[in-house]
């Protein structure tokens, strides 16, 4: 990580939980997918959110915060 980029992240951190979760909302979707595969259509997303609220709604637990936070690191350092 840049300097730079090291400074914004502490002053990030800094800010209010939503405030936070916007920022980090509008970073990701400006990242391009990082392979063709993972760019999905429009309608693939809406089943995708569907399945996972009906899979919540129905008591699964998924996985913990901590497992999802490594997996996406792994990812974006492969990237």
């Amino acid at each position: 990580m840049s300097i730079a980029a090291a400074h914004l992240l502490e002053e990030v951190l800094k800010l209010p939980d939503d405030e936070r979760a916007d920022l980090a909302a509008e970073v990701l979707s400006s990242l391009p997918p990082a392979t063709p595969a993972e760019a999905r259509s429009e309608a693939e997303w809406l089943a995708e959110i569907e399945r996972r609220a009906r899979a919540a709604m129905a008591g699964s637990p998924g996985i913990p915060w901590e497992t999802a936070r490594a997996q996406i690191q792994r990812r974006l350092r492969q990237g």
